[in-house]
């Protein structure tokens, strides 16, 4: 009898995980959590701040609390508020908790600072503003280890990879979707981007050589929107729709796409499910819009390769959801995952556990995991290269570092090429600090010093032109003033 019982249930020790909410005054409260019709997640979170889209009257706003300002949030408390429509989608950059990407109705993309305590003020003034879509700005991801590597996708069917350090476009995806771009998201090490579109396709891309790699047609056949994300191994989980409208799950493996590795059917409710991939632990959550549920699965090569692991239940049906990265987890309470849920009128943790009875580290749970230093810097990327995110141990629990402000160095405009060496040294104002850390020298910034000196000594010279041309001009304007004068008087015959 215990011989087919375990062949029955399959061996997991993720198999009870559960999740539970925190207590009231552990939540955010009287918030005005956006009704803008998009299917993003509206809430993005990190180990500092959790940052969650908001009502606004005449524009677009976002909260951005420190992740201990609990309780109710006063009307008054100051907001990220420098967007002309409402907000669409945010993201916090990997490499530096302060440093958040918003897309908007405006059609623009605004990258924003936030001060190391959380706001005093409302926030107008970006660090950059990224213009160039003609629709509005529904998606954003960060680079996950290229330093300042942004993408965004707009409702012009249009993908746009920014050098936020710059201020640039680096590349721009115009002919890869003939329809709306439901969800892009990076592979591991962002050298590939998974779409989902209207279209009812899968796209993978090669961003940096602007061309399709895998195209998946009619992956879910229903009309309702998609999503795609990456997990490893070359595979792509997506959620979609049938043809009778009931909620569907697949798993592709990009090596053989003609078929789904697996498709399961979920239920018929009608809201998007958002799914989120924990890479140290191979679940996926799968969160609905409107559900009141989170689903989990485990990822495995063993058929069928998605595997039910159990669902967390509660009350109120979700607006939208936020996901910590695994370095703001507790370790010592053994919680794998913790979800940000957004609610009408408030924003309620959710934390799963994997029960355990030691206290002691469980290094099974917490493989190292990605860390906020990134592998590469823009120029790096743009130049061909790929690097997988620098690991960190999370035994003595993540300790977060100091955080750099982002600097911007637009193209400069005194000479036509900018040397490479500029573009190193002066995209933000960690690039050489980490260069010097690498190489153990203080080369870098002998570099960016000389390039300074450079730029000051042109400078120099286009001010003493500037200041000859005063000159010149005033001059000028006094022998036309005499000029004037004698003109005057031949009209009046005194010569």
């Amino acid at each position: 009898m215990d011989m087919s019982f375990r062949k029955v249930v399959r061996q997991s020790k993720f198999r009870h995980v559960f999740g539970q909410a925190v207590k009231t005054d552990q939540c955010y409260d009287d918030i005005r959590v956006s009704r803008v019709t998009w299917d993003s997640s509206f809430c993005a979170v990190n180990p500092k701040f959790v940052a969650i889209i908001i009502e606004a009257s005449g524009g677009g706003a976002f909260l951005v609390l420190p992740l201990q300002k609990t309780g109710r949030i006063d009307k008054s408390y100051p907001t990220v508020c420098g967007h002309t429509g409402p907000v669409l989608d945010i993201d916090w950059c990997p490499h530096n908790d302060e440093v958040i990407a918003s897309g908007s109705e405006d059609c623009t993309v605004k990258v924003w600072q936030i001060p190391e305590n959380g706001l005093t003020a409302p926030l107008t003034e970006a660090v950059v503003t990224l213009e160039g879509h003609s629709k509005r700005v529904g998606i954003i991801s960060w680079h996950p280890t290229a330093r300042n590597v942004l993408l965004s996708a707009g409702c012009d069917n249009v993908i746009i990879i920014w050098n936020v350090g710059t201020g640039e476009e680096l590349y721009t995806l115009r002919d890869q979707h003939p329809d709306l771009i439901y969800s892009a998201s990076w592979n591991r090490n962002g050298s590939l981007i998974c779409t989902a579109c209207k279209d009812k396709s899968i796209r993978v891309l090669d961003p940096r050589k602007e061309e399709i790699v895998l195209e998946i047609e009619k992956a879910h056949e229903g009309a309702r929107p998609m999503r795609a994300i990456f997990l490893g191994n070359n595979k792509i989980f997506t959620t979609g729709f049938s043809r009778m409208s009931e909620r569907q799950l697949a798993l592709w493996d990009m090596g053989n796409a003609s078929e789904p590795m697996t498709i399961q059917e979920l239920d018929s409710s009608n809201g998007v499910l958002l799914p989120f991939f924990d890479a140290d632990t191979g679940v996926v959550y799968v969160c609905g819009k409107g559900d009141s549920t989170v689903r989990y699965f485990e990822i495995t090569d063993e058929s069928p390769s998605i595997h039910f692991l159990n669902m967390y239940t509660s009350k109120e049906p979700q607006r939208g959801m936020g996901f910590m990265p695994k370095r703001g987890l507790d370790v010592n309470k053994c919680e794998i995952a913790r979800f940000y849920k957004l609610l009408e009128r408030k924003c309620e943790p959710i934390i799963m556990t994997v029960p355990r009875k030691s206290d002691l580290f469980q290094d099974d749970l917490y493989p190292d995991t990605a860390g906020p230093e990134p592998a590469l810097e823009a120029e790096d990327w743009v130049d061909g290269k790929n690097a997988d995110p620098i690991l960190i141990s999370l035994k003595d629990g993540y300790v977060p570092t100091k955080q750099r402000d982002l600097k911007v160095t637009k193209k400069n405009v005194l000479h036509e090429s900018r040397p490479s060496a500029a573009s190193t040294t002066t995209t933000t104002s960690s690039t050489a600090s980490s260069h010097s850390h690498k190489s153990g020298s203080s080369g870098p910034h002998k570099v960016g010093s000389d390039q300074m000196h450079g730029d000051g000594d042109r400078i120099d010279a286009i001010m003493e032109q500037l200041k000859s041309l005063r000159t010149t001009v005033h001059q000028q304007n006094l022998r036309i003033q005499k000029l004037e004068e004698q003109l005057a008087k031949i009209e009046d015959g005194q010569v």
